[in-house]
């Protein structure tokens, strides 16, 4: 597996969580995995029931094994404040500009260096190595913004690189280029079975390729169980109501017995079965069109009683069962 591992999707088809599902199946058997916010949504604090995050890097999980899942969420005027210091020793004279409004001026009127800030922060903990030269974190985990700008987004620093010829700027966005185009980093995509997020994951893919940067697997979350079967689905359109009804009231369902009528029933039943035919063949439409993408294929059910803390580490254990880990 790539040491980062980015996830991006069309809004509502759940890449926070799924980023998140990701970072405790990676974190088993003693791992450590970074999962990092660059949104500023504080939706990983939501899902892990955890008061909101800060600048800084905090367990907020374990995973089987004795592995450690932590998190952070960046800030971009900090991210910058940490940057000028690093390469100017500006100390002192950073927190003045903070305070006279020049750090948010920056990071607001040049969305491009804002972009720069959060993927240079996260390669940072990527490269990382502690005193015995071992990486700090097994796998950082990146919850990206949507689909339609991640393409943009992790490929600025190469605009940035060419714009600043020399210095540490330049040295920066390709130390950073070289770890989003290399086998370090993968980008996964999640969808649903739905016809605009899958064309919007479509395009997204052919827009990574095109920009040359790793393109990992595609992720449908939210797959409602299946309650027919083949055979099942072809008596839909065809099975007479009489024989339904027979069969309702056979079961004792709206029969004489329960002074009901069985007739009653029939209609929405076919109804509700005929939906469901017509749903199931538009999925396995898009299921098509998913595999005709070349990229491996993983599905995620979706929870019927909800998404919490139990529901993240049962989408862990099935991430895992798939080989995400």
């Amino acid at each position: 597996m790539s040491r980062l591992q980015v996830v991006s999707g069309k809004g509502g088809t759940g890449k926070t969580t799924v980023a998140a599902a990701l970072a405790l199946a990676l974190a088993t058997e003693g791992k450590r995995t970074l999962l990092v916010e660059v949104e500023g949504r504080q939706g990983i604090a939501q899902l892990f029931e955890t008061d909101a995050l800060p600048y800084e890097e905090r367990k907020i999980a374990g995973a089987p094994g004795g592995g450690e899942v932590y998190a952070l969420a960046i800030d971009a005027e900090l991210a910058l404040l940490e940057y000028l210091q690093m390469f100017y020793k500006l100390g002192g004279a950073g927190r003045a500009l903070k305070k006279l409004g020049a750090i948010d001026f920056a990071t607001t009127v040049a969305p491009g260096i804002r972009d720069v800030l959060l993927t240079g922060k996260a390669c940072e903990a990527v490269r990382r190595k502690d005193k015995r030269g071992r990486f700090v974190y097994d796998y950082v985990v990146m919850d990206a913004p949507p689909t339609g700008r991640i393409t943009r987004f992790l490929n600025v620093n190469d605009e940035v690189a060419g714009l600043a010829k020399i210095g540490p700027i330049h040295n920066q966005a390709q130390a950073v280029m070289r770890v989003l185009k290399s086998p370090e980093t993968a980008v996964h995509l999640v969808t649903l079975l739905e016809e605009m997020p899958v064309q919007e994951t479509a395009d997204g893919i052919a827009e990574l390729r095109a920009a040359n940067l790793p393109v990992g697997r595609t992720i449908v979350n939210m797959v409602r169980p299946q309650v027919l079967d083949a055979e099942d689905l072809e008596l839909v359109g065809t099975v007479e109501r009489s024989s339904v009804a027979q069969a309702l009231s056979s079961a004792g369902l709206g029969g004489a017995r329960r002074g009901g009528n069985a007739e009653k029933l029939v209609d929405p039943l076919l109804d509700q079965a005929s939906e469901y035919a017509e749903r199931y063949a538009l999925e396995q439409d898009q299921r098509a069109v998913l595999g005709e993408l070349d990229l491996p294929l993983h599905e995620l059910p979706l929870l019927v009683e909800g998404m919490d803390l139990a529901g993240l580490y049962e989408l862990a254990t099935e991430l895992r069962k798939q080989g995400l880990s």
